[in-house]
């Protein structure tokens, strides 16, 4: 028997505390990240409520990823070295007050900013969670605590499309922020009782302000570049851009997207200079990119960014398509999209069994190629008018996929990183996650919003509308994410298109899942790159053995 193998046998069992403790970090971590997937179903209606336009809508979904993950890496090492357990309670204070601030919002911007505050609450939250479950747990009771978090990730992002549609049917979209107060006040109280303090060993000075703003700028500079590109123009400028008084011109040379996307790659290149040079005048850094030689922690990070942006490219354009287009309401689509949790809890309680069977890395890989079959299934039945319950059994491939992929994925990348830097990596794969939540939703609304201005005027145009009205009636469609189509329902023959509304909803219907389709596509072709990684991921576990 290996050292590692009799390490895991005679690892000392958690107590009863630490359990409570991993079911209290458990909540703490499903709140923020449930609260990444429940506005999706309720984006029509806040849509409707303070007038967003697509954009305005993407990134009310994307800014708190973008910030999520613009933060994580400074978190991760913050808790490390301030205490894990006082971060977590800070952060869900933050949080909570950005979840008040979200609910009072009035305006567009008040709420993407309530969702800026927000994600600086759940940067101090990830970090914390996975860190002190690496650092209390150990041998086979750290992959059991594992398996728990990576559920709880698969689990709560599949749950918020429902827990959205009901809070939005019911009450209002006020509430999908507003519950987040009284669950926040119970961990908090939870946490204090049941946590253990922790923290990592550090043995060199200083902060690495540096590094933090080059990361934030790299990362925010990117996803802008994509949400951005179909409005303001991928090459030539389109339209004007505002920036807190000062106006990007329609006329400039060049439009501001191909000089985001310059940013960020100078930025983040700047970065990994600078962690390099960190590391050898014995500084601290924000990121170890030794970590990166680990080939299980480098390929479970290119898996676990890929089925992020499947995953948030699918929950972002689901919504829109089967309220707006298909005319469900909000707790019809959150039924529909709850298929995916479904799924998910199923796969994830069964993953152990599997990974007993297969191992790991080999029960990750076949949640990937699970994804990547429901995800190309539905693709291929969109229609302007699918059935909901047709939607919904490819979604449940896709959360079985999930959930085996999610559950077993945390530990596979962690499984030969040393606990004293346990909140580097755990930060470290927590911002992959999240840049690839972030990407995923700006992929998807820039496939969606590019392809929407090619498939509106083809459906309309073969119903026999065309001329001015059909580019009105296409671009009102396109800028309001589709929620131009359902007051067309709504108004009938009373509108005013008058006989003709039918036959509008009908083709607007038809356009909208022709662009929802290329969205899913290109969520496919990113599970793919994923499954390509899993596999990658596969070979390295079995390079380096069993660890404890």
């Amino acid at each position: 028997m290996s050292n590692a193998e009799t390490a895991r046998d005679t690892a000392p069992a958690p107590t009863k505390r630490e359990w409570i403790a991993l079911a209290v970090l458990s909540v703490g971590l499903g709140v923020i990240v449930l609260d990444g997937t429940i506005v999706g179903v309720a984006l029509p209606a806040i849509i409707q409520d303070i007038h967003l336009d697509l954009t305005d809508a993407q990134w009310v979904n994307s800014l708190y990823a973008v910030v999520l993950a613009a933060l994580l890496l400074s978190t991760g090492k913050l808790a490390d070295s301030l205490g894990r357990k006082r971060m977590f309670i800070l952060g869900l204070i933050v949080f909570m007050g950005g979840s008040l601030m979200a609910a009072l919002a009035e305006t567009a911007g008040l709420l993407i900013g309530a969702r800026a505050v927000q994600a600086v609450g759940a940067a101090f939250i990830m970090p914390s969670t996975l860190s002190t479950v690496n650092a209390v747990f150990r041998g086979k009771y750290r992959a059991a605590a594992f398996g728990v978090w990576g559920a709880v990730i698969s689990g709560a992002a599949a749950v918020g499309p429902l827990a959205g549609g009901a809070l939005t049917q019911w009450a209002s979209w006020h509430w999908i922020f507003l519950v987040n107060l009284p669950v926040g006040a119970l961990v908090i109280v939870a946490a204090l009782l049941t946590v253990p303090a922790t923290r990592g060993g550090t043995d060199r000075p200083g902060a690495d302000v540096d590094g933090a703003l080059l990361s934030a700028i790299g990362f925010g500079a990117l996803v802008f570049a994509v949400i951005e590109g179909p409005d303001l123009g991928w090459l030539t400028p389109k339209s004007d851009l505002a920036i807190f008084g000062w106006t990007w011109p329609k006329d400039a040379p060049i439009s501001a997207v191909p000089v985001a996307f310059g940013i960020a790659a100078v930025a983040l290149v700047l970065f990994v200079v600078w962690e390099r040079h960190r590391e050898r005048v014995r500084r601290s850094a924000l990121l170890d990119l030794d970590l990166f030689t680990l080939r299980t922690f480098s390929w479970g990070n290119v898996t676990a960014a890929a089925v992020a942006i499947g995953e948030f490219a699918i929950i972002f354009v689901l919504p829109l398509y089967l309220i707006n287009a298909v005319g469900l309401d909000v707790m019809g689509a959150g039924l529909v999209l709850a298929a995916m949790a479904i799924g998910a809890f199923l796969s994830g309680a069964s993953a152990r069994h599997l990974a007993a069977r297969f191992g790991a890395p080999g029960t990750v890989l076949i949640g990937l190629a699970l994804e990547v079959v429901g995800a190309l299934v539905l693709a291929l039945i969109i229609q302007g008018s699918t059935l909901g319950w047709l939607v919904a059994i490819p979604l449940v491939v896709y959360g079985l996929g999930l959930g085996l992929a999610s559950a077993q994925l945390t530990g596979t990348v962690l499984r030969d990183v040393p606990v004293e830097v346990s909140g580097q990596a755990s930060a470290t794969q927590s911002t992959v996650r999240q840049i690839g939540s972030a990407l995923g939703t700006a992929f998807a609304g820039a496939t969606l919003s590019v392809t929407l201005a090619l498939t509106l005027p083809a459906a309309l145009s073969a119903a026999g509308i065309t001329g001015a009205e059909a580019t009105k009636l296409a671009d009102a469609t396109r800028q309001s994410a589709g929620t131009s189509i359902l007051q067309l329902r709504e108004q009938g023959a009373a509108g005013p298109l008058g006989e003709h509304a039918g036959a509008a909803v009908d083709a607007l219907s038809a356009g909208f899942a022709d662009a929802t389709r290329w969205a899913l596509v290109v969520a496919t072709l990113f599970l793919v790159l994923g499954l390509i990684g899993a596999l990658r991921l596969k070979r390295a576990a079995s390079a380096t053995g069993p660890h404890a």
